[in-house]
């Protein structure tokens, strides 16, 4: 035990604390970042991959993140600097995955709104079950997300967050609870634009026959009817489909913004 214990002081001894404590507190507010932001949080990703990647990012941003900052040397304010860090970084990421949420509720509307949600299945991205719109939603939007290198304007924003919120400064938690709040409200919302044209075109389905119906009672529209709101369904899913990847670059972006603002010092 005196070994090991003399071995960490040398460490830490050339390292320097400061170095050691800024690391830590990086990656404080990173962490959150592979806990529900979209694909850094996937289950698909194994935890080990996520954590080396989550050190190198940290790794490669405290040297900037500490520059001109005073660290404290007291055990109580460098916890309530993690704790910070931790906030700051959640609330950063949840802003983010909003984007993700208003895309996975489209997909359970259009799938109610079609007849799928009876076979809802495990979802791999997120372990939930969900039906088959959803899990297709979710699948374009992580291929869009990539190819838009996605990943990398998240980093960008969470490394600007350090200027807007320097490690030894501490924010608004008031207004970043506010912002979290109304950056959530908007999912419904963004999920109806995004869903928007299936529903329209479902419900002038239904519509449709409900005139037939009235016209010809003997007919089972029932059993016509269901096979046909699929399809049209289907038809124009693959028709927005490019318009909605357009709606999700334009979106994240926005995102990003909203996440920065939210962090932002009162």
């Amino acid at each position: 035990m005196n070994a090991t214990q003399q071995t960490a002081n040398q460490l830490l001894a050339s390292l320097g604390v400061r170095n050691v404590l800024g690391f830590f507190l990086v990656l404080a507010r990173i962490t959150p970042l592979f806990i529900v932001a979209p694909l850094f949080s996937s289950r698909q990703i194994p935890a080990r991959a996520r954590t080396i990647v989550a050190l190198a990012i940290a790794l490669g941003l405290y040297p900037l993140a500490i520059a001109g900052q005073t660290l404290p040397d007291g055990v109580v304010p460098i916890v309530g600097l993690v704790v910070k860090e931790l906030l700051v970084g959640l609330a950063f990421a949840l802003c983010i995955a909003v984007l993700f949420a208003a895309i996975d509720t489209a997909g359970a509307l259009l799938d109610f709104m079609v007849g799928f949600a009876f076979g809802a299945t495990v979802d791999p991205m997120t372990g939930n079950n969900s039906a088959v719109l959803t899990r297709v939603y979710t699948l374009v939007a992580i291929a869009i997300f990539i190819a838009i290198n996605g990943d990398a304007w998240l980093i960008q924003g969470l490394s600007r967050t350090f200027d807007l919120v320097p490690l030894s400064a501490f924010p608004d938690f008031a207004s970043i609870g506010e912002g979290v709040v109304a950056t959530f409200t908007t999912i419904f919302a963004s999920a109806v634009q995004v869903a928007a044209p299936v529903i329209i075109a479902c419900v002038l389905t239904d519509a449709g026959f409900g005139v037939v119906s009235r016209v010809v009672p003997q007919m089972n529209v029932f059993a016509v009817g269901f096979p046909v709101k699929v399809l049209v369904g289907l038809l124009v899913v693959a028709a927005s489909l490019p318009f909605v990847g357009g709606w999700i670059s334009d979106q994240l972006t926005v995102s990003v913004s909203q996440a920065l603002d939210t962090v932002r010092m009162g």
